[in-house]
């Protein structure tokens, strides 16, 4: 049943796995503290679809041909079994890639666990290396120091990071050429994101795009770069290099050039929905047929068929639909 194609003719072959609602920190564009305060109500821990119930998941997606794997949160490192699904899921025959997108503030304690367990790489966020700002922008008044030495923990673990900055005009613009700068010093790709309408929390609105061009200006005004070819066909980042050969860096352009035509990922929410669109209203409950006692076969070709009925490229026609439709959050299926 490997390379079932969508209604677009696009396969699936990735799955993001948020394994927890909560994060410690209150980003402004993924959980705001407005929203997400103390009252706000998280999942509870028989809510979230358990280990083994996640890798029963993970082993239907592989059937359809999925071989990358992303385990996202909020926070994943907050979930208490974290090391226990990476260590799970790569035991899984064919799955050849699994990375972890974190806030990096607990690296320092589970890097080494994660790579023992299998973990191929880190996606580490951090929006600017400016204390204020990064301090203002992660809403508990973190240092950007914190996540620093997640960043060596992981190195010195041995897993390859790439970083995200996440560019929100008027907000942290000013740091896209100091941060390029500094992790071309330590020869790490930066992938930079312009600010997309995830979710209906983080007031987004058009007038807030840094849009991609504009980001590949500014850094190569003072460090020169040239474009490169995709790594594989459906990567989500435009790719450059500088031309020192140094290092590269990556542009996410979800506004300013959606690449829905391409995309063939699936994203399992903690509490067991599959979202076939990052931009999705609805999910597909897939934890009410695995404790219903579904077999690994039916839930397989459940998976199949819901793929097969795909038809989603929200970013390519955005400006067709209401702004009242309602999307669900970042923070409940880890971007």
């Amino acid at each position: 049943m490997k390379n079932t194609q969508d209604k677009l003719g696009r396969t699936l072959r990735d799955l993001r796995i948020s394994v927890m609602d909560q994060c410690n920190f209150r980003c402004t564009y993924c959980m705001p503290a407005a929203v997400f305060g103390k009252d706000y109500a998280f999942l509870k821990k028989e809510e979230l679809l358990s280990t083994q119930e996640i890798l029963r998941v993970v082993k239907a997606a592989r059937k359809l041909g999925v071989a990358k794997i992303r385990i996202t949160g909020g926070e994943p490192l907050l979930r208490k079994e974290v090391v226990e699904i990476v260590s799970g899921i790569s035991k899984i025959g064919g799955i050849q890639d699994i990375a972890l997108t974190t806030n990096g503030w607990l690296l320092p304690r589970f890097s080494d666990q994660l790579k023992e367990a299998g973990l191929t790489r880190i996606n580490l966020s951090l929006d600017s290396l400016d204390e204020e700002t990064f301090k203002r922008m992660n809403g508990r008044g973190k240092s950007v120091q914190g996540v620093l030495d997640g960043l060596d923990a992981a190195l010195k673990a041995g897993l390859p990071v790439k970083v995200n900055m996440m560019v929100e005009k008027g907000v942290n613009d000013q740091d896209i050429l100091p941060m390029a700068t500094f992790f071309k010093k330590r020869s790490i790709t930066l992938r930079f994101i312009e600010f997309m309408d995830v979710g209906n929390c983080n007031d987004w609105n058009a007038s807030q795009v840094f849009p991609a061009q504009k980001i590949v200006e500014v850094i190569s005004a003072q460090l020169p770069l040239e474009p490169l070819d995709p790594s594989y066909r459906g990567e989500v980042a435009k790719r450059y290099r500088y031309t020192d050969g140094s290092c590269e860096i990556g542009i996410i352009s979800s506004i300013s050039h959606p690449f829905c035509h391409d995309c063939h990922r699936a994203r399992l929410s903690a509490d067991g929905k599959i979202y076939k669109c990052l931009f999705s209203a609805f999910g597909t409950d897939f934890k009410k047929a695995i404790r219903s006692g579904v077999s690994d076969d039916e839930l397989t070709h459940k998976l199949a068929e819901l793929w097969r009925d795909r038809d989603d490229r929200y970013s390519e026609i955005r400006h067709q639909l209401s702004k009242k439709d309602r999307k669900v959050e970042m923070s409940y299926i880890g971007g």
